[in-house]
């Protein structure tokens, strides 16, 4: 686990450029294989790639992580505070459309489940990650949903 995990963003897009954004980084990381891309706002990101659960199609998106006590990837569902969860938690939540996704951190890629954390564990991950990073307290004061926090497990080596 990292020892010091802290950031700070000071000043958030507007949520209509979000995806722009993100759809950019992908790019850059993707083409990259992790060399550009792998951090920013002094946080490690990683590229999720999973698929759609209506139209079947594939999505990727850029996520910054934090890493919990047991040196699992927990990334954010906040989408800035928005009032709705963002695409890619619903996505990644349905297990049926998404028994795994794939990740890239950096230039490793590799097969993951996701599960979303829930009860006291969420309590006790969400009190740390807002310790290291207030600025996801300040996006849940603007939202009256209870921003989801999805951790990543590394799935078996496929034959």
């Amino acid at each position: 686990m990292p020892t010091d995990q802290s950031a700070e963003v000071k000043r958030t897009p507007p949520r209509w450029l979000i995806p722009w954004i993100t759809r950019a980084q992908v790019w850059v990381y993707e083409t990259t294989r992790g060399r550009l891309g792998a951090s920013g706002k002094q946080m490690p990101h990683l590229v999720l790639r999973g698929v759609r659960r209506r139209s079947g199609e594939n999505f990727a998106v850029c996520l910054p992580y934090w890493v919990d006590a047991h040196g699992h990837r927990i990334v954010v569902a906040s989408f800035a505070g928005s009032p709705k969860n963002p695409a890619w938690y619903h996505n990644v939540k349905d297990t049926h459309a998404n028994p795994r996704v794939t990740i890239r951190d950096g230039a490793r890629v590799f097969s993951a489940r996701v599960e979303v954390v829930a009860g006291e564990e969420y309590e006790s991950i969400w009190a740390s990650l807002c310790a290291d990073r207030p600025f996801y307290a300040r996006y849940q004061a603007k939202t009256s949903r209870r921003i989801p926090l999805v951790r990543i497990l590394e799935a078996d080596p496929q034959p």
